[in-house]
C-alpha cells in the first residue's frame, strides 16, 4: 500500500475539530497533528524551516535558488465536528474500503482539507529526496481554524506582510475536477476559483413581554420572527452574471453541444434566458448568479408553557462578487420591514478581488491540470464558500482555489456532512499534481 495513503490515514485519525468558541476546542489533537508531521516527512522537515503561528498554524519556508517572488501552497487541517451516528464508517477511523480504482478512504477531512495538505507534503518530500531546490522560495501555510474564524492564516498573512513578502502565486483548496455540472458538456471540468463570495452572519432578534402560554398575545415574539423569516425567504437577492461567471459560461459554452453552444457563447443576447435557467437548474447554479441567504440557527423560549421573551434567527449570507456587505444588509432590512425586529451583523467579509486569468501563474495551473487530468476543460469560477486564501488577496493578485481531485456530486455532498470520503486513486493523482507544480516553481 502507498505510504502516501497510509500517511493520510494516520492524519485523518487525529480528530482536529475546531469550534467557534475556541475555549471549547480540544487542542491536544492539534498538538498531536503538528508533532506527527516531522516523523512522517523527515526530508521536508530537514530542508524546510517551520514556525508555529498562534501556536497551531504552520508556516514552512523552502528557500529557493534566487530571490524572486515566492509561491504559497495552502491547506488547513482543522475539520468540522462529526460523530459516528449516521456514518457508514466511523469518521475518524480512516477505513479503506474496496479495491483498485474503486477503493475509498473514509473519514472527516479526507476532502476538506487534509487530503490537500497531505498531497502537498507528499509532493515536497518527494522533490526534496530527489535533490530538487525551487527557483524561488516556496511557503507552505497550514491553518488550524479555517472552519471557524481563520485567525491562524490572518496572523500568517500579517507576518508575511511585515516581512515584505508578496507571492507571485497562491494556491488553496477550492474547486475540483467535476462532471455533469454544465448543460451540454460531457467532458470533465476543472473549476478554478479566482474569487470567492463575501460572507456575513445577520442575527434577527425580537424582544417582547413574556407570560403564560395560556394567554398568548395576537402576535408573539416567535410569530413576529417567523414572519420576518418568511418575508426574507420570499424576497431573493437580485440575480446577474458577474464578469467571472460570464467568462465561465462562455468558456464552457464553447465546449457545449449544439444548439446550447450558441446560447452560452452569445451571452449579450441570451442573458435573461440563462439567468432563468441557472436559477432552476440546481442549487449550485442558482447560487452562482446571486447573493444567497440561509437561516441556519433558531432560538426561543425557556419552557413549553411560557411565552418566549426573546426569539432569534441567524441568517448566513454569501455576498455575490458584484455586490457588497452594505447592499446585503440593506436588502435584509427592506425585506423584513419590521422595526420591532432588531438586525445585527457579525463576521462580515466583502467579496474577494478577482485574480488574473491570464499570465504565467494561470497558465502554469492550466497546463498541469491538462497533464494530470487529460481532456479536462479548465475554467475560472467564483467560489461559493469561503477559504483562508481570501486573506492573501492583499498580498497577491494571483490567488487561486483548486483542489486537484475528481469529486462526484455524491462526494461533494459529503463536505461538512456525513460519510465524507475520497477515492485513493483520486488522492494519488492529487499528489502527482502537486509534485509537478512544485517541480516548476
Amino acid at each position: 500500500m502507498s505510504d502516501a495513503i497510509q500517511n493520510l490515514r494516520a492524519l485523518v485519525r487525529i480528530p482536529t475539530v475546531s469550534r467557534l468558541d475556541s475555549a471549547t476546542t480540544d487542542w491536544a489533537p492539534f498538538r498531536e497533528f503538528v508533532d506527527a508531521l516531522p516523523g512522517l516527512y523527515p526530508a521536508t522537515h530537514s530542508a524546510l524551516t517551520r514556525e508555529l503561528v498562534l501556536e497551531h498554524s504552520m508556516l514552512y519556508r523552502w528557500a529557493g535558488r534566487s530571490d524572486g517572488s515566492p509561491s504559497v501552497l495552502m491547506a488547513h487541517y482543522d475539520v468540522v465536528a462529526a460523530t459516528a451516528e449516521g456514518w457508514e464508517h466511523p469518521p475518524f477511523a480512516a477505513e479503506l474500503i474496496g479495491e483498485g480504482e474503486e477503493q475509498l478512504i473514509w473519514g472527516r477531512g479526507t476532502l476538506d482539507d487534509k487530503g490537500s495538505l497531505v498531497a502537498v507534503l507528499e509532493a515536497v518530500e518527494a522533490q526534496v529526496l530527489a535533490g530538487f531546490q525551487p527557483t524561488n522560495d516556496i511557503y507552505l501555510c497550514f491553518g488550524h481554524d479555517e472552519e471557524t474564524l481563520s485567525t491562524g492564516i490572518q496572523a500568517v498573512v500579517q507576518l508575511l506582510q511585515s516581512r515584505g513578502i508578496h507571492p507571485a502565486l497562491v494556491l488553496d483548496e477550492g474547486g475540483a475536477v467535476v462532471e455533469g455540472i454544465f448543460p451540454g458538456v460531457d467532458s470533465p471540468i476543472a473549476v478554478v476559483g479566482v474569487s470567492e463570495k463575501g460572507s456575513l452572519n445577520v442575527t434577527l432578534t425580537v424582544d417582547q413581554q413574556g407570560g403564560h402560554a395560556s394567554t398568548p398575545p395576537k402576535f408573539s415574539a416567535t410569530a413576529r420572527l417567523a414572519r420576518a423569516i418568511v418575508r426574507l425567504n420570499g424576497r431573493p437577492f437580485r440575480s446577474g452574471f458577474p464578469a467571472t461567471t460570464a467568462e465561465m459560461v462562455r468558456t464552457l459554452g464553447a465546449h457545449s453541444s449544439v444548439p446550447l453552444r450558441w446560447v452560452f457563447t452569445n451571452l449579450w443576447l441570451t442573458r435573461p434566458l440563462l439567468k432563468s435557467l441557472f436559477g432552476r437548474l440546481s442549487d449550485e447554479t442558482a447560487a452562482m448568479i446571486r447573493t444567497t441567504q440561509a437561516v441556519t440557527m433558531l432560538g426561543a423560549g425557556q419552557a413549553a408553557n411560557a411565552l418566549a421573551e426573546r426569539a432569534t434567527a441567524n441568517v448566513n449570507i454569501r455576498v455575490a462578487v458584484d455586490s457588497s456587505v452594505a447592499e446585503a444588509v440593506e436588502h435584509v432590512r427592506r425585506a423584513v420591514d419590521d422595526k420591532l425586529v432588531a438586525i445585527s451583523i457579525d463576521q462580515a467579509n466583502e467579496p474577494s478581488p478577482v485574480s488574473l486569468t491570464t499570465g504565467p501563474q494561470w497558465q502554469l495551473i492550466d497546463s498541469i491540470i491538462g497533464e494530470v487530468f487529460p481532456g479536462t476543460i479548465v475554467t475560472p469560477y467564483v467560489m461559493l464558500g469561503a477559504t483562508d486564501s481570501r486573506f492573501f488577496t492583499q498580498l497577491s493578485s494571483s490567488v487561486y482555489r483548486f483542489s486537484p481531485f475528481e469529486m462526484s456530486g455524491a462526494e461533494r455532498a459529503t463536505l461538512h456532512a456525513r460519510n465524507e470520503r475520497m477515492h485513493t486513486a483520486t488522492f494519488l493523482r492529487g499528489v502527482e499534481f502537486y509534485t509537478r507544480l512544485v517541480g516548476r516553481l
